[in-house]
């Protein structure tokens, strides 16, 4: 029986006889009742046909599987999606003890400058140890643990396995920056209530919180993402992500009224500063709503080309991993 496709001749279906190149040539039947080698118009035997049969069965099978063509690349709204759950179900079980220790954290610091306050400038120094606090635990888990996050992944090999996932870099940044940014929010909410009711502070604008965390976030997520990504060494990443949270902590708590020249320039440069003074803006008996949108908009405008420069350096990680 002759394969139409590649022309060669098969093997009968119950195997006892070998495959022959070329035309079949029947031959007489041996004595024992065995299947014989079929003769062949050049004289040649049948084992060599079937050698000849198989290698030509594995070049088709070689270029069949050569021609099969890959998964398609998922659009980015789908893979971020589908990152975003597998991170936020793995971060759950991992970070969230972590995510106790930064509130209370910061509900200690406020508990410590309470009684450091001056009394006569509570209002404007309350309003920047509340919002401080609040905003440290973004820092703390968008800046510190993703930059430990992507320094592992990558001293793990763990970039290889996203690598061969049919899905854009930018999802798999995204995807894990938004995830831990999801678990500052209970976080900041308690921390936020806790800190208006301890300075006696108007809980009537607590909602710009739907849009300090996730604009600061974006901004603290990018710059943790390089740091993380870009460190040739998991220790170097973890370093780098700890002075940055103790940066945030220094230049978004203490009063900027207070800080000399320099630190204050430091602390213009610090992208989480903007989240803290639109959120003391709030504070106020009549907000500035023109100046809280502007540190907003400064957020959102780091955030953008940090998660864009987070993104080229997981490109440039999994190159090299």
């Amino acid at each position: 029986m002759t394969d139409g496709h590649l022309g060669l001749a098969q093997a009968p279906p119950g195997g006892s006889g070998p495959a022959a190149a070329g035309p079949a040539v029947p031959g007489p039947a041996p004595a024992n009742g065995t299947a014989g080698g079929t003769a062949m118009p050049n004289g040649a035997s049948g084992g060599a046909g079937a050698e000849g049969a198989a290698g030509s069965n594995g070049k088709g099978s070689a270029r069949a599987a050569a021609s099969v063509p890959l998964a398609p690349r998922v659009p980015l709204l789908p893979a971020l999606a589908a990152v975003y759950r597998a991170q936020l179900s793995r971060a759950r079980v991992a970070r969230l003890p972590l995510l106790f220790v930064a509130t209370f954290q910061s509900i200690g610091i406020m508990v410590l400058m309470r009684g450091v306050v001056d009394a006569e400038a509570r209002s404007s120094e309350a309003h920047a140890v509340v919002a401080g606090s609040t905003v440290l635990i973004v820092a703390f888990v968008a800046l510190n643990l993703l930059a430990q996050y992507f320094g592992q992944l990558r001293a793990t090999g763990g970039l290889d396995h996203y690598a061969t996932l049919p899905v854009p870099p930018a999802a798999v940044v995204l995807g894990a920056a938004g995830a831990y940014a999801s678990f500052t929010v209970p976080g900041t909410v308690v921390t936020a209530v806790t800190g208006s009711l301890l300075f006696k502070l108007p809980l009537t604008h607590l909602w710009i919180l739907a849009a300090v965390v996730p604009l600061s976030g974006a901004a603290l997520a990018g710059l943790g993402a390089v740091l993380g990504l870009l460190a040739p060494r998991p220790e170097l990443a973890t370093l780098c992500g700890q002075l940055g949270m103790s940066a945030a902590l220094l230049l978004g708590v203490l009063p900027a009224e207070r800080m000399p020249g320099p630190v204050s320039f430091a602390r213009d440069l610090l992208p989480s500063t903007y989240g803290v003074e639109a959120l003391m803006e709030t504070f106020a008996p009549s907000p500035e709503w023109a100046a809280v949108l502007a540190d907003l908009g400064v957020c959102a405008g780091v955030g953008v080309p940090a998660l864009a420069a987070a993104t080229w350096a997981y490109r440039r990680a999994a190159l090299r991993s």
